[in-house]
């Protein structure tokens, strides 16, 4: 703890966001980050605590409280506020493959848990994070470093997630020949297609799979196992198989009229959205376009959020959100306290932007849809809402969101994005490889572990523990390459 007063010294100070109303006129990442000796007096407001619960990564009424990495936040913080940076920098890979990564999309449980959150603003960890892994970058302390002695054993990898990623890192580390299999057109899953280039600018991306193929990883890309690649060839050929392909199946609704067209699934809008982007910079028109149209958006999560910002961008006339919960408080609630993940009121980078152009918070919060009314072509062009209360379910004896009678109203509706969760792995994939899935959809290991049903095929990722933060997907990827690593070699030094 180099500075036992810097958390009394300064204020907690972010990096700086480009004002919304010129942001959203492109698809660019919107944050300057602080100078490194700005940043410093950031690293000294960490207080070194006793009980780093910043770092602790457990469960706490349901909730994860700290990073789910264990990363070595005080040490870290206190490195960057001595200018150590390099020292930083080691001490950041020790825990986490992709700083890069986890510094722009994660919610920074470290943040919420951490002690300053009592009576003041917690540290800017996450900027810190950010601040370590691009001055590495920066100095040419990010350098490839291929295994110096090899296994023999080969490894497929099947999904190029974080999960996938942080997995195939950490199995060639170790010295086995890892190819890792993609069934879109570009390496990186989620963070390719799943989030939008404003959060992180896909050059992010290719800048880590250029090193890791010089460290000897290979990428397969446009193979869907399965389909195009039979899975019997992966397990004839390689030795382990670790399946990565994620929680892909959207929660749907089921309410009249949703077969009309203009109703789409989040994740196809925002891949379709990112996929135009990057291959023709929208010229090739293969998007669903959001120009001048009411957008109705079902979720209010951050997929919501990223269908809020993109809609906004590729010119939406309006953009309604439904959130089915109530809205949830500025403050912590005394059923909330620290250092639990605090339950409140979020207004993330798309809500921010329509409430700066169309003059009110995107969001309704306790609403859902009732029915979706069509034109003579089956286009949607108006949606019935209708607002929901809890109520005791007499059969199971839980709080349920139901309708009110009487409270339904109409709202335009032009293009309507469904963004209410995944369910799951993908059936296809699982019965390629006979894997047993739980009765939540996900490939069914036992507890704590990352072996199937199947023998020398292993899980990790969403397609494991179910739709999740892209931290817990690093997380399990590296666990999973112990399990892994241990079952090709008898022993384990991950």
């Amino acid at each position: 703890m180099g500075k036992p007063t810097g958390f009394l010294e300064y204020r907690r100070e972010n990096a700086q966001e480009t004002e919304p109303k010129d942001r959203i006129q492109n698809f660019n990442e919107f944050h300057t980050p602080l100078s490194l000796e700005k940043q410093r007096f950031q690293g000294a407001r960490c207080m070194a605590c006793g009980v780093p619960f910043c770092q602790a990564g457990t469960m706490i009424a349901g909730m994860a409280s700290g990073c789910p990495l264990h990363n070595l936040v005080p040490e870290w913080n206190d490195l960057v506020y001595l200018g150590r940076w390099e020292e930083a920098y080691k001490r950041l890979t020790k825990t986490n493959c992709f700083p890069e990564f986890t510094s722009r999309v994660c919610p920074a449980l470290c943040e919420a848990a951490c002690t300053c959150n009592l009576d003041s603003e917690p540290v800017a960890t996450k900027a810190n994070e950010r601040a370590i892994i691009e001055y590495a970058f920066e100095s040419g302390l990010v350098k490839p470093h291929p295994p110096k002695v090899r296994t023999g054993k080969k490894v497929a990898v099947v999904g190029s997630g974080p999960s996938g990623l942080a997995a195939a890192m950490q199995l060639n580390k170790r010295g086995h020949l890892v190819t890792v299999y993609e069934r879109n057109d570009r390496i990186g899953g989620l963070l390719r297609y799943g989030i939008p280039n404003m959060k992180i600018d896909k050059k992010i991306i290719d800048r880590r799979i250029a090193l890791m193929e010089e460290e000897g990883i290979s990428f397969v890309t446009d193979t869907d196992i399965g389909v195009t690649l039979p899975a019997e060839k992966l397990l004839k050929n390689y030795d382990a198989v670790l399946l990565c392909c994620g929680a892909s199946n959207p929660r749907d609704i089921s309410v009249p009229g949703r077969e009309a067209k203009g109703i789409h699934f989040a994740v196809d809008f925002l891949k379709a959205a990112t996929k135009s982007l990057l291959d023709s910079g929208f010229k090739d028109k293969k998007y669903i376009s959001a120009k001048g149209k009411h957008v109705i958006i079902i979720g209010g999560g951050d997929t919501g959020n990223d269908c809020c910002g993109t809609s906004i961008r590729l010119g939406a006339a309006s953009v309604t959100m439904l959130e089915m919960m109530p809205k949830p408080p500025v403050k912590r609630a005394e059923n909330n306290p620290w250092p639990q993940w605090p339950k409140v009121l979020k207004t993330d980078y798309g809500h921010q932007e329509a409430i700066a152009l169309y003059g009110q918070d995107p969001r309704i919060y306790t609403t859902t849809v009732k029915e979706f009314i069509t034109n003579k072509r089956g286009e949607v062009t108006k949606a019935v809402l209708v607002k929901l209360e809890s109520k005791k379910d007499e059969k199971t004896g839980r709080m349920a969101m139901v309708p009110i009678e009487g409270s339904e109203w109409t709202v335009k509706a032009d293009l309507v994005l469904i963004a209410a969760g995944f369910l799951g792995s993908q059936k296809y994939v699982t019965d390629a490889f006979k894997v047993e899935r739980n009765p939540r959809t996900n490939v069914a290991t036992k507890p704590d572990g990352y072996q199937t049903s199947v023998p020398k095929v292993f899980t990790a990722g969403d397609m494991h523990r179910g739709q999740s933060l892209v931290v817990w997907a690093i997380r399990e990827g590296r666990e999973a390459a112990k399990e892994v690593d241990e079952y090709l070699m008898g022993y384990t030094n991950l």
